[in-house]
């Protein structure tokens, strides 16, 4: 065999779930409620990229789960953050980061950035069938630390699995539409664009763009005082992939939101 692992899966039998729902089956026609996931965000800043989300993930207008990760770390140096439906992202996510792994061990070398971002492209479009039926769309961010030129990227896809790469910011899910404009405003005229701000800084203003999208999105997760939970932040950089912990997002909540998180 070659040395890619989705041609090795196929040769197989594998197929993704889709191939077994009826051919027309819509959101209506099913016994339940499709579970969704909701805001993510992208952005550049001083030493990588930074990418979070909120944890809530929904089924209608019932709010599922308050624990939900929608940040994939695929590589040391690429997550994939989902939006959408999680258990096709979390497959595709699945596939993918073996995918990386097989050709790596077959290889000997990484796989190309251009190669990892075809492969995505190409398991959103295989999952166009259901997609089209709306029962399980995945609009995923693709962010990575290119070491080839020492810099963050961004890249996002539409449902067909089309790939647009973002120079400064992006965002998708439901919340979303509620934090584009401010994110645009504040690159372009805050009192700094998101390339200067530090990693504290893009932690801080990631907690205030998801507390804005909790306000105007019903699904959208906020900080849950109860319980503890904060959205999942994490930066790549040329020290690879790292997570902002617990202890630091309730400092930074406290510091850039206000109040609750302290």
């Amino acid at each position: 065999m070659g040395p890619d692992f989705v041609d090795l899966l196929k040769s197989t039998g594998y197929r993704f779930p889709v191939e077994y729902l009826p051919a027309q089956a819509k959101v209506g026609d099913l016994p339940f409620e499709p579970t969704e996931g909701t805001t993510i965000l992208a952005l550049r800043y001083q030493d990588g990229v930074l990418v979070a989300g909120d944890r809530r993930a929904t089924a209608g207008t019932m709010v599922l789960y308050d624990r939900a990760d929608k940040l994939i770390e695929l590589d040391g140096y690429t997550v994939m953050a989902i939006s959408g439906s999680p258990a096709i992202a979390f497959e595709i996510a699945r596939v993918l980061s073996h995918s990386f792994q097989y050709y790596r061990r077959r290889q000997l070398q990484e796989m190309s950035l251009e190669a990892k971002l075809r492969r995505l492209s190409l398991l959103i479009r295989d999952n166009l069938p259901m997609a089209m039926q709306g029962i399980g769309t995945v609009i995923p961010i693709l962010a990575t630390f290119d070491r080839r030129d020492s810099r963050g990227k961004i890249y996002f896809y539409d449902a067909l699995g089309a790939q647009f790469e973002s120079t400064d910011f992006t965002t998708t899910g439901s919340g979303s539409p509620a934090i584009r404009g401010v994110m645009y405003y504040q690159n372009r005229w805050g009192e700094q664009s998101f390339s200067e701000l530090s990693r504290e800084e893009a932690a801080g203003l990631a907690l205030r763009l998801l507390d804005t999208a909790s306000e105007y999105d019903s699904a959208t997760g906020r900080y849950e005082q109860s319980a503890d939970i904060f959205p999942t932040v994490k930066t790549i950089s040329e020290s690879g992939l790292e997570d902002i912990e617990v202890d630091d997002l309730r400092r930074l909540y406290a510091q850039y939101v206000g109040g609750t998180g302290s």
